[in-house]
This record gives structure tokens, sequence and C-alpha cells, in this order.
């Protein structure tokens, strides 16, 4: 086996990014302090071609040095809307007829391997704060909560790897991987 150059790999276009059909899943970061994993959350969204990230409260916004260390670009091929707060983002999402569930360990969240992402419709997941998790009062607004197992002595994991791994729930459903 040799490992494909950059060339080989036949990549998108920013604009082909921008008209390819994307996967109908916004990925709303509520309070989340550290640029490195809003960037990597970006170039999640982008490697699995995501609507769009949504960015609410104190987490920060493009353009940004250290968004873009971990981004690699992929701020400017995904897009993005920036709310004053995580309530005011799932309001919208929902006026626009989306599910939305809060990625936190709940009473009564849903397994992520047990949950099925119905193809035609259309998903936003919450995630929260590096620390606190997402706010009681957006888990109450929520459609539900999603939870990531985990048999560890740790309770949380990064908030870039949580994005990554409920990503690739929803990108599985829709490329049929």
């Amino acid at each position: 086996m040799k490992k494909l150059r950059t060339i080989e790999m036949q990549r998108l276009t920013i604009e082909e990014f921008r008209e390819a059909e994307k996967l109908s899943l916004v990925v709303v970061l509520d309070d989340v302090r550290s640029m490195h994993n809003v960037g990597s959350v970006f170039r999640t969204g982008d490697a699995f071609r995501i609507e769009a990230v949504y960015l609410c409260g104190i987490t920060s916004t493009p353009p940004s040095a250290e968004i873009h260390k971990t981004a690699l670009g992929a701020e400017d091929s995904v897009s993005w809307r920036y709310f004053k707060s995580a309530l005011e983002t799932l309001e919208a999402l929902k006026a626009d007829g989306y599910e939305v569930y809060s990625i936190e360990q709940a009473h009564g969240s849903t397994k992520l391997h047990e949950f099925t992402p119905v193809h035609q419709k259309k998903y936003a997941v919450i995630l929260g704060n590096e620390v606190k998790g997402v706010h009681q009062e957006v888990i109450d607004a929520s459609d539900g909560c999603l939870e990531i197992p985990q048999f560890g002595t740790k309770h949380s994991m990064n908030v870039s790897v949580t994005a990554g791994i409920v990503i690739w729930h929803f990108a599985q459903t829709k490329f049929n991987i």
C-alpha cells in the first residue's frame, strides 16, 4: 500500500463543495471556549459535507487565526452563522423544520447507536461548553438528548471529538457507509 498524494484524492473545490448535496445536519456550538475545538468541528464538518455550523454565545467566529489553525480553510467551505444564544438558535432551527438534539448525558437520553436518523429529515445537534456542557434550558427546549456511551473513568470527551463521532453517525445514514 502507498499513501495517496493530495492531488490523487480529487477533492472538491470550495465552489464545488458549496454546490454539492449536503448532509442535512447543522452542528451548533454553544459557549465553546477553545478556538481549536471550533476549527476542528469546521474541518470535520467539511469532511462529511454538513450543512452548517452555528456558533453561539462566547464561541469565537471566523475569521480567526486560531480557528484557521485547525480548520485549515474549512471555515471558508462550511457555511456558518452566529447567534447570541443557543435558545435563539434552537428556535430558528425549529422554525425551519429541524429536529434539534442536545448532545448530553441526561435522564432519558437516547444512546447514539440506538438513534437512526431518517434520511428525509433535517437535524441539528447542540454541543455545549467544554466544562459545563449544554445548558439545562437548551436541553429542555430540545427534541431530545443523544448520548455517546462511555466505559472508562472519565465522564466526558473533548467537544471536537464528540462532534466527530456524532457527525460520523449521521453521515453513515446519508452516505450509506
